[in-house]
């Protein structure tokens, strides 16, 4: 038979396995969906709209993505999968047609200081192997390149057994690694500022520490240093002699009995180290932080001036340029070197390295460099890193789910974005995106809304179909597709100004600008330009005069166990327990899962965690509280005929009402049930657990939370960032109510209805990276929109239809 025969036998008569051509899932109840059946057409993208809270993330990532990820799992041996973390199979009655999913969320990348943009991409790993083989002088293999391996030299003996005897061999080894010894690969070197650790003038006896939490009579600290027998605890410090200073400040530990208990004793700054400094910053409770960002000083060190890197690794050149040079480099500027070398012996590798470097250009992080700290990234720069290695993947048939791609990027980059989701698809790949911006879900192959409303309210499939069906379909998606924010006829006059001279953080060059004061200011630009570092890096360090009243709100997450809830994040749950005490006259304890009302056979979680080794853990609801988490003794007690979980379980609206007015009215819990109404969270139970929520009703809570702090200054990270376009006008009042209540606002923003609604616009760029770094517009959004001279300007001409 003929190829073209055969060909047209195929065609003619469809191959059965054909028909699996759509992810079926029916029945889904994960989280607040009620009963959700869908058919997603495979090799094609899908977008999932719907307002915040509406089920989105439960239907994509917490049902099809978790069990295509768990099923992958299974197929590994008892052994393997005691090493992998368990999953529970989602609730849900069918789930069909499933393909390997590949996962690229927003979650930030790793915050250890080792971890860098060069080490996560393995880009870093191809430039050492490059250095190694084309390097002069050659100081040896890839690992004389890299900053995490120490360079280790040991000689002995070894006896090797050999027949009926045994003969001793003298041994040596060494390992060329390519760290700095000073700083050991990370760049910094801590400095203590002795001077806020303890007033030399005084003694110990005196009370000479200034540490937070160093208490005169507490064991572990004070009285250990005073009765250790080293020191003389009534001799002021600054009298020590040599010896004490040493034991004082750097003794190694050693075990003390102080009255008759063993403890350890060790130099006081070893000790600052692991008690402060081992911990995450963001971590740490206000106080701690402020005392940290004291007594600290993080300088780059002063060996390696910052590299990372011995000596010989620097040594070592291509072409006058070494490897922390290249690492250095801005990623275009590094793809454009790389593309000058020209050596046949390490060709293939050459070529991966252009594709990976090229992939970073084109995914719009070009302004990059390898030698960034992954920490230090946006969580939409968080995404598109993970997005790199997978654009030259050679998979096919793979199921890829994106967390709103677009977050974080000027209308400028929604395009290229666009272009790599559907490089994925014609790939033969399914695409599913999470996503709220109109120019994503309008290149969108079939449309998923989700809705009507939020938490309880939504949960249902509300629209299946076309973009086109979408915008006719009469849902709150449809009816808000199309909306476009106007300029403002009046804008504000400031009542003041923030003055910035000489910002130089990052890509900035020597920035002088006056921020408004009194009106709501958007810093806009293309991503890279330089808006996070004028605004976080310059103006929220600002200290004194009006620096003191700023109150800043980044994209950091929420930390909390599943214990914490809005009741208690808020700290709305104390009022709501003095309420109770008071009215039934008992204790507050009573009436907190965590304390003393806790049910006592799940201590207060409502539900009993059974481990099952390798096997996904079994979460059960616990059959004495029945969910509740209170002993029934304390369930007795009312307050305005509810008791304390039928408190936790209403919605903030409710709770509004119930504490407004009435028997159970509670004016500090109303005011702070206000704020999270205000924030459009009113469809939150008071009691569900924060690990459940949403990136943009995280942020919305810190927003409610901060609402309270006295700052004269807001200054605001990408507040739209996972906002449903019909909940950003909510979110445009908000900001508005803000300043006329006589505060200032600044929003660094790429949404388009946000800048149309500004008073004041600062446009940084004109590019990203060391093309950016500029002021290119200060005025009101009416004259930029005239002005049309840079690429914001342009895009707001067209949102608005000038």
């Amino acid at each position: 038979m003929s190829k073209a025969k055969r060909a047209d036998a195929t065609s003619s008569a469809s191959h059965v396995a054909d028909v699996h051509d759509l992810i079926r899932v029916h029945g889904a109840r994960v989280n607040n969906l009620k009963d959700v059946s869908v058919e997603l057409p495979k090799r094609r993208l899908t977008v999932f709209t719907g307002v915040s809270g509406s089920g989105k993330s439960s239907l994509v990532f917490g049902t099809i993505a978790a069990e295509s990820q768990r099923l992958i799992n299974e197929t590994y041996s008892a052994f393997v999968q005691g090493f992998m973390p368990t999953l529970a199979r989602p609730e849900v009655d069918v789930l069909e047609g499933l393909t390997t999913a590949i996962i690229v969320d927003q979650q930030r990348m790793g915050a250890d200081p080792r971890s860098t943009v060069g080490t996560a991409t393995d880009a870093n790993a191809m430039l050492r192997i490059l250095f190694s083989r084309l390097g002069r002088p050659h100081i040896g293999s890839p690992n004389a390149y890299s900053f995490n391996v120490p360079s280790v030299r040991a000689s002995g003996a070894i006896t090797v057994e050999r027949g009926a005897g045994s003969k001793t061999v003298k041994k040596t080894f060494t390992r060329t690694g390519g760290m700095c010894p000073r700083c050991e690969g990370r760049g910094a070197v801590s400095d203590i500022d002795l001077t806020q650790l303890y007033d030399d003038s005084k003694s110990i006896s005196e009370g000479a520490f200034t540490i937070p939490g160093w208490k005169s009579d507490s064991w572990w600290t004070v009285r250990l240093y005073a009765e250790s027998g080293f020191l003389d605890p009534d001799k002021p410090i600054r009298k020590f002699t040599k010896k004490e200073m040493q034991d004082f400040l750097y003794r190694e530990p050693t075990k003390v009995k102080v009255e008759g208990v063993n403890l350890t004793y060790e130099g006081l700054i070893p000790k600052i180290q692991k008690s402060f400094l081992s911990k995450d910053r963001e971590a740490m409770q206000p106080h701690i932080r402020a005392f940290v960002d004291r007594a600290v000083t993080f300088t780059a060190c002063p060996e390696c001036g910052g590299t990372r890197l011995s000596e010989a690794a620097r040594s070592s050149k291509i072409k006058k340029i070494n490897i922390a040079e290249a690492c250095a480099m801005q990623i275009s500027d590094l793809a454009a070197w790389v593309r000058g070398l020209d050596e046949p012996s390490v060709a293939p590798l050459l070529t991966t390295l252009r594709q990976t470097l090229d992939s970073f250009v084109e995914i719009g992080l070009g302004y990059l460099s390898l030698d960034r700290a992954s920490g230090t990234l946006s969580g939409g720069e968080a995404q598109r890193v993970k997005m790199i290695r997978h654009l030259g993947s050679s998979l096919t048939d793979t199921t890829y789910v994106f967390d709103e791609p677009t977050t974080g990027l000027h209308p400028h980059d929604i395009q290229r974005m666009n272009g790599l989701l559907l490089r994925l698809r014609d790939k033969g790949n399914t695409v599913l995106v999470v996503e709220h911006k109109p120019e994503t879900i309008a290149i969108a192959d079939h449309v998923v809304d989700l809705g009507p409303g939020a938490g309880s309210g939504g949960g249902t499939v509300c629209f299946e179909g076309t973009v086109e069906g979408l915008r006719s379909g009469g849902t709150i998606t449809g009816r808000h597709f199309d909306d476009r924010a106007s300029l403002k006829e009046t804008v504000r006059k400031p009542t003041g100004a923030l003055e910035i001279r000489g910002a130089a953080t990052h890509n900035l060059r020597d920035v002088d600008v006056d921020i408004p004061l009194g009106v709501l200011v958007v810093v806009t630009g293309v991503a890279g330009s330089g808006k996070s570092s004028l605004v976080h890096g310059s103006l929220s360090r600002q200290s004194g005069g009006a620096g003191e009243g700023i109150v800043s709100i980044d994209q950091g997450a929420i930390r909390g166990s599943r214990r914490s809830n809005p009741a208690t994040y808020t700290g709305l749950l104390d009022p709501i327990r003095k309420a109770f005490a008071k009215v039934n006259g008992v204790k507050p304890a009573l009436f907190s899962a965590n304390s003393e009302g806790a049910c006592p056979n799940c201590n207060g979680a409502g539900v009993i965690y059974t481990d099952l080794a390798m096997m996904a853990g079994v979460a059960t609801t616990c059959e004495e509280c029945e969910g509740k988490r209170f002993e029934a003794s304390v369930l007795e007690y009312r307050l305005g005929g509810r008791d304390i979980s039928e408190v936790l379980a209403m919605s903030v609206s409710e709770a509004v009402e119930f504490f407004g007015d009435g028997e159970a009215r509670t004016p500090a819990a109303h005011k702070i049930l206000e704020r999270l109404a205000d924030v459009g969270l009113g469809y939150l139970s008071l009691g569900q657990p924060l690990t459940t929520l949403s990136g943009g009703e995280r942020q919305r809570l810190k927003l409610a939370t901060h609402m309270a702090e006295k700052g004269g200054v807001y200054i605001l990270d990408e507040p739209t960032a996972g906002l449903h376009l019909a909940d950003v006008e909510q979110l445009l009042g908000l900001l508005d109510r803000l300043v006329d209540s006589g505060k200032s606002v600044i929003v660094v923003e790429h949404h388009q209805a946000v800048m149309a609604h500004a008073d004041w616009i600062v446009d940084l760029g004109p590019g990203a990276g060391h093309d950016g770094g500029r002021i290119v517009f200060e005025g009101t959004p009416a004259a930029l929109v005239d002005d049309r001279s840079t690429l914001t300007g342009q895009h707001l001409a067209a949102y608005v239809g000038a």
